[in-house]
């Protein structure tokens, strides 16, 4: 019998763009193979479908390549979205939110996170200006009992929950001490759920002839 061929996914396990798209890949229950990489040693085979070299790339097995991580994320709740992370009257709103965090408030952090590399400006500057996200996240949080849209977890709340845990773990203390008490509940929650501990394990790098590693 002809073995089924799996999607692969090429990942790097601390990347939030990486993180997003395996979170909504273990939710959905896809699944692939799991290629875990690191960035500084980019395997050909990634490069040969995915040129820009950067993570997640997801291979089908049509041969269809996905290389945008929020775009695998849509893919993985195609496949299966049984809590309904991307209800139709919701996805103005979701989509609004991931522009603004990709396009606007991911520039700020990587600045926030390697301020010795942009000395224009010293490193509470860009602070301040990751802290006018949490101050928008944080009354959205407030209006809606818990999470960015509505009352429950949507796709919103996944794909922008890796990047608030990566600028807060700058300085977690800094983080912990600002007066957005549903911001810091909201990543608690996510960071103690069964979810991301899943998503969070670790891998064996993957290398050509390497055994498949199954995910999730």
């Amino acid at each position: 019998m002809t073995e089924t061929k799996l999607p692969i996914l090429y990942s790097f396990r601390r990347c939030p763009y990486a993180m997003r798209a395996r979170l909504a890949i273990a939710y959905s229950g896809a699944k692939l193979e799991l290629r875990e990489i690191v960035l500084r040693e980019k395997p050909e085979e990634m490069l040969a479908i995915s040129p820009k070299g950067t993570v997640p790339v997801l291979q089908l097995p049509s041969g269809e390549v996905i290389d945008e991580s929020i775009d695998i994320m849509r893919w993985a709740l195609a496949q299966h979205d049984p809590n309904d992370w991307y209800s139709e009257p919701y996805i103005p709103a979701i989509e609004s939110l991931i522009t603004q965090n990709d396009e606007s408030f991911k520039p700020w952090l990587d600045r926030y996170k390697y301020a010795d590399r942009y000395p224009e400006q010293p490193e509470t500057f860009y602070r301040n200006q990751c802290e006018a996200w949490f101050k928008t996240l944080e009354s959205l949080l407030e209006a809606n009992k818990g999470y960015l849209v509505t009352d429950q977890i949507t796709l919103a709340d996944m794909a922008l929950v890796p990047f608030i845990r990566q600028c807060a773990h700058v300085d977690l203390t800094w983080f912990e001490s600002t007066p957005y008490p549903h911001l810091q509940r909201w990543l608690t929650d996510f960071k103690a759920s069964e979810l991301f501990v899943d998503i969070m394990r670790k891998y064996p790098l993957w290398a050509l002839g390497d055994p498949v590693t199954l995910f999730p």
